[in-house]
């Protein structure tokens, strides 16, 4: 990964990006052309964002002091294993993909925000369905409307499974690199499909699949097979860079997501292609396409982007 000073020259870069002018935010929602936009689930810039907050916010380590349900479950059941975390130090706040992983002294707790979930030091409303309370009279509260998240315990991460079966960060070594074109190359998905398996490479959402695509000049229609090993080595190149500049702008807010401090991300204002169909290109003026793909939104520049 590139060094951080390197970030401000690259969102200097996305400064020449059109923003959206039809974007109207207020009392917390984002409405397009007068009517709200599907909830979309955090990504990992999004995540990455919360992590920061939260590690910014509690001044780790930290000693919790008890651990608060106020339901059973999330979306899965909630182990009551998770209160052998009480008393002990919170010593670091990991992200794997677009898990939260809170290390503690002797256990590890997973976190997932789902569509609506988020962490805050302030109580909300009745959506506030796990509360951590930590030394020094500090609280954080976990809210999640629509309940997609979890909240679980974690015994082995090699055992775990929503951990054990996950790829490679996009952050990756030459040795990983090769590995993946290897694999990569061998399979007849369509490449946006492919970057967005988490079996290979972990937190590129559907957001950041479709921009980076369009930011390397490879159409989404595109078999993994027939991409050679530059096109391979310049996706990764622009896939690091694309999410290094997202986690700085604070991630992608449409409608639900907040970091730890409240605030909406800022990257929406800079995508070139995604929710942009039938609009022109801001490259070419070519009308942007969306089709499904694997069940998920797609966009792209014909021109721009040639299968």
């Amino acid at each position: 990964m590139e060094a951080a000073t390197n970030h401000d020259a690259r969102i200097e870069s996305a400064s020449s990006f059109v923003p959206r002018p039809d974007l109207e935010v207020g009392s917390g929602k984002v409405v397009f052309d007068g009517e709200p936009r599907r909830v979309l689930m955090p990504e990992l810039p999004e995540v990455e964002n919360v992590r920061r907050g939260l590690e910014e916010l509690l001044s780790l380590p930290r000693r919790l002091e008890s651990i608060e349900l106020r339901r059973k479950d999330i979306r899965y059941p909630i182990s009551s294993k998770v209160h052998r975390a009480a008393g002990e130090k919170l010593l670091r706040i990991r992200r794997r993909g677009k898990y939260l992983l809170l290390d503690f002294e002797s256990c590890t707790i997973l976190s997932h925000l789902g569509m609506t979930g988020m962490w805050s030091p302030h109580p909300k409303d009745r959506h506030d369905h796990v509360v951590l309370h930590f030394s020094e009279n500090l609280s954080v509260h976990y809210n999640d409307p629509r309940r997609f998240g979890c909240f679980e315990f974690v015994q082995s991460e090699s055992d775990h499974p929503r951990l054990k079966n996950l790829g490679f960060e996009p952050w990756l070594s030459g040795e990983q690199r090769d590995q993946l074109i290897v694999r990569m190359k061998r399979s007849e998905q369509f490449v946006k499909v492919g970057i967005m398996d988490n079996k290979w490479l972990v937190g590129v959402g559907n957001i950041y699949a479709s921009e980076a695509l369009f930011r390397a000049q490879i159409s989404p229609l595109k078999r993994l097979s027939r991409i050679s090993r530059n096109q391979m080595h310049r996706l990764f190149d622009v896939i690091e860079s694309l999410l290094e500049e997202a986690i700085v702008s604070g991630g992608t807010t449409f409608r639900d997501y907040r970091n730890a401090r409240g605030e909406m991300g800022q990257f929406q204002n800079f995508l070139r292609v995604y929710d942009r169909a039938g609009e022109p290109c801001q490259n070419c003026g070519s009308k942007i396409r969306e089709r499904a793909l694997a069940g998920r939104s797609t966009y792209w520049c014909p021109k721009c982007q040639r299968s």
